[in-house]
């Protein structure tokens, strides 16, 4: 079976290709490299040569050719799309393709809707005209209202996003609800992650933003590996234990392997449905960084700031829908994540 990830040399899709290439499929990489490094096709590969020839049935040799084919471009530009789908002969699409940072979209709100929208409705025509019909779509705990109960559950009210990327990826959301209400051969998953941090146990893939880092993880580690200054949080007056805020951190690799289950699923409905993919353990921003110092003996300078735009004080989830339906639940705790997340930028 052959899968096509857009965006899949970031920082989900690239885990998500391991898992995907360990688990015997063949993979289809199409990404502008926007916010990765050409350099992480071959990383991608390397890692999955270490986890098969490592956790595999059968261990395979580094002269082993994987089933993976990388496209430089963008997804909203369909004549590149469309030759994408004449070449290969694609099974199913996992669309991560897509702007990410929450505080640059409320700097930037037109580029949001811009690249996320449009390359969405560019690539649904696309899969459209080569009768392609199964997309697992990378959708976010954003899409959830700010005034929810936790933990979030799929009918959580969602709308009244506090983001411009938030409200990207609710409004694709309705997007593949009416695609697949209008043509019932459509099988579509929501999947709605909540916050992925630590990196391959190879070492050999994590999260590299371009630029100065949006999200918490890869900022401790810079801070840490003293390539920045400090780091700021983002207030300390929500009420939390501490007074800094609360979500849930999903390990990358549990994460790229609910992808994996996801399409299994794929084959078993049609329509359109969400599922949460989180742990349902809240942390706040000082537990993330006192677990990062115990575990990596390393210290982490940091700054008391003023709450930023777009965020809200508590986000975790519950994920017993992805356990019955999907068959996964995360595996890996705030130890392995920090601990990853840490050998991933000592060894880079």
């Amino acid at each position: 079976m052959k899968i096509l990830l857009t965006g899949g040399a970031g920082f989900i899709g690239s885990h998500t290709a391991v898992e995907l290439l360990s688990s015997g499929f063949e993979v289809v990489v199409v990404d502008n490299y926007s916010n990765a490094d050409v350099s992480v096709n071959d990383r991608i590969i390397q890692a999955a040569k270490w986890q098969i020839k490592n956790f595999g049935e059968k261990p395979k040799t580094d002269n082993d050719v994987l089933p993976i084919t990388f496209y430089y471009g963008d997804c909203r530009d369909g004549v590149f799309m469309d030759s994408i789908f004449r070449e290969q002969e694609i099974d199913a699409v996992i669309h991560f393709a897509g702007l990410k940072a929450v505080g640059e979209s409320v700097e930037k709100p037109l580029e949001y809707y811009d690249n996320n929208i449009g390359s969405t409705l560019v690539l649904l025509n696309v899969m459209k005209d080569h009768n392609i019909k199964k997309l697992i779509f990378s959708s976010s705990a954003t899409v959830y209202s700010a005034d929810n109960q936790m933990p979030l559950d799929e009918n959580s009210q969602t709308g009244n996003c506090t983001n411009p990327y938030g409200w990207t990826k609710y409004m694709i959301e309705q997007i593949l609800q009416g695609v697949a209400t209008a043509d019932k051969e459509w099988s579509i998953v929501l999947l709605r992650y909540f916050n992925p941090v630590g990196a391959h146990a190879s070492g050999l893939i994590g999260e590299e933003p371009n630029g100065i880092p949006n999200n918490l993880m890869p900022y401790i580690c810079r801070v840490a590996a003293k390539k920045l200054p400090k780091l700021n949080v983002f207030g300390n007056d929500y009420p939390t234990k501490d007074g800094t805020g609360v979500r849930d951190y999903i390990h990358v690799v549990d994460l790229a392997k609910g992808h994996v289950a996801a399409l299994s699923y794929l084959y078993r409905h049609n329509g359109a449905e969400a599922i949460n993919l989180g742990t349902g353990q809240g942390y706040s921003v000082l537990d993330m960084l006192n677990a990062f110092e115990k575990v990596n003996n390393v210290k982490v300078s940091y700054e008391i700031t003023a709450r930023r735009a777009g965020d809200v004080a508590v986000v975790y989830a519950n994920p017993s829908k992805a356990k019955k339906e999907l068959l996964w639940e995360a595996e890996m705790g705030l130890e392995d994540m920090v601990r990853d997340a840490w050998g991933y930028m000592v060894k880079k």
